[in-house]
C-alpha cells in the first residue's frame, strides 16, 4: 500500500433474530469467523443481545479499510470467502440478516 492511500473506518451492523438458539452457540460462529474479518481490516467484532427480546441478536463489526476497497463494497460482496460467510449466516438465519455500515462522526 502506498503511504497515500487513505484508510477510513466503519462500523457493520449485523441485526438478526434467532428464536430458539443458545446464545453460545450463536457466539461461537461469531468468535469462529472472527479471522475472516481480520482479514478485511476488522478492529472489533461484537455481538450484542437484546435484554428484552433474547432471540433478537446485533453483531457489530468495527474495522478500518482502505478508502479504495471501501468504495468498492461489491467487488467485497462478492469475493467467495464473503459469500461463503453469507451463505453459512442465511441458512442460520431463516429470518434474514438487516445490514447497516455507519461512519463515525468526527
Amino acid at each position: 500500500m502506498a503511504n497515500d492511500d487513505k484508510r477510513i473506518r466503519r462500523i457493520l451492523h449485523l441485526k438478526f433474530t434467532f428464536a430458539g438458539a443458545e446464545p453460545a452457540q450463536i457466539l461461537a460462529m461469531v468468535k469462529a469467523a472472527t479471522p475472516f474479518f481480520e482479514f478485511f481490516g476488522s478492529r472489533e467484532v461484537k455481538l450484542l443481545q437484546n435484554v428484552d427480546d433474547p432471540s433478537r441478536f446485533i453483531q457489530v463489526i468495527d474495522y478500518v479499510t482502505d478508502e479504495g476497497l471501501e468504495l468498492n463494497r461489491q467487488r467485497i460482496a462478492s469475493d467467495p470467502r464473503m459469500q461463503a460467510y453469507l451463505q453459512a449466516w442465511r441458512m442460520a438465519l431463516p429470518g434474514g440478516v438487516e445490514i447497516d455500515v455507519f461512519q463515525e462522526m468526527e
